[in-house]
C-alpha cells in the first residue's frame, strides 16, 4: 500500500498496543471479572482496560479531539469537529464464550462524517484500515468489494436481536424474505468485522438494526473505500447514527434493499 498517513499510523499503533493485552485476556477468559450491563449484554474488565489504553494513546497524538466511547460515553474536546469513535472490544459475547471472533474498532469522524477507520482482529492478526480517498487495505493488501451481482450467489451477513432487545419479529420477517433468495446468511456477532468482510469481498452484503456509532464508524469507511455502498436499511438516512445499516456492492445493494422492504 501507499505510505500510511500520520493519522493512520497513530491509530494502528494504538490498536496494536491494546491488542496485546486483549490477546492475553482472551487466553485467560475464564478468569475475567464480568459484570452485566443489560440482559445478555456483557461487559468485561477487558473492555475497560482496552478503552482506557486507547484513549490515553490517541490523546497523546491528538490532545484536542473529542471521543465517543462504547463504555465511557462522550468526552468533549477543544476540537469538536474531530472525534474518535471507539469500540474497544466488538464481539464481547464471543470473547467471553471463548469464540475467537472479535475486534478493536477505531473510527474518526470529521464534521460528523466517517473519514478514517482501523479494525484489528487480534486472534487472526488481520488489520483492516482505510482513509477517505486513500483506499481500503487488509495487512497492506488492497481491498475491493465482491463483484457478485446475483442474489442466488450472494453470502450475506446480519445481526440478530437477543434477550432484552427489541425487533425479534421484524428480524424473523427479514430472514424469511432473505433466506429463499440468497446463497446463505451468517450471524457472527461482531458488526465491525462484518463490515470489514464486506470490504474484503468475503461477504457480499451486510444488514443490521439497533447498532451504535462505535459499531460501524470504522467499517463504513472501509466499505466505501473498497468500492461499496453503505446506507440505512431503507436506502437513505445516516448509517452511523441512524440505528440501521445496509452495506453491499453497487450491484446488490438495491436488490437487498428491495427484499428487506418486503419485511
Amino acid at each position: 500500500m501507499a505510505l500510511r498517513s500520520a493519522l493512520l499510523n497513530v491509530m494502528v499503533m494504538a490498536a496494536r498496543k491494546a491488542a496485546r493485552g486483549l490477546a492475553r485476556d482472551f487466553g485467560e477468559v475464564e478468569q475475567l471479572q464480568v459484570s452485566r450491563k443489560g440482559p445478555a449484554d456483557f461487559v468485561s474488565a477487558a473492555d475497560h482496560r482496552v478503552e482506557k489504553l486507547l484513549v490515553t494513546e490517541l490523546r497523546k497524538a491528538r490532545p484536542d479531539w473529542s471521543f465517543r466511547l462504547e463504555e465511557g460515553g462522550d468526552i468533549e474536546g477543544r476540537d469538536p469537529s474531530h472525534r474518535w469513535v471507539i469500540d474497544p472490544l466488538d464481539g464481547t459475547t464471543n470473547f467471553l464464550h471463548g469464540v475467537p471472533h472479535f475486534a478493536i474498532s477505531i473510527g474518526v469522524e470529521r464534521e460528523g462524517e466517517p473519514v478514517c477507520g482501523v479494525i484489528l482482529d487480534p486472534v487472526k492478526d488481520e488489520l483492516f484500515l482505510a482513509e477517505k480517498g486513500g483506499g481500503a487495505f487488509l495487512n497492506d493488501r488492497r481491498l475491493r468489494v465482491s463483484a457478485r451481482s446475483k442474489l442466488p450467489d450472494a453470502l450475506i451477513a446480519t445481526g440478530l436481536p437477543f434477550n432484552g432487545k427489541e425487533g425479534h419479529d421484524l428480524s424473523a420477517r427479514e430472514l424469511a424474505v432473505m433466506m429463499p433468495e440468497i446463497a446463505g446468511i451468517r450471524r457472527m456477532g461482531a458488526a465491525s468485522l462484518d463490515l470489514a468482510y464486506v470490504a474484503a469481498g468475503r461477504y457480499d452484503g451486510f444488514w443490521e438494526r439497533g447498532l451504535k456509532p462505535w459499531d460501524v464508524c470504522a467499517g463504513i469507511v472501509l466499505v466505501r473505500e473498497a468500492g461499496g455502498v453503505v446506507t440505512g436499511i431503507q436506502g437513505t438516512g445516516d448509517p452511523v447514527g441512524g440505528g440501521s445499516i445496509l452495506a453491499a456492492n453497487d450491484s446488490l445493494h438495491g436488490a437487498l434493499k428491495t427484499l428487506l422492504a418486503k419485511a
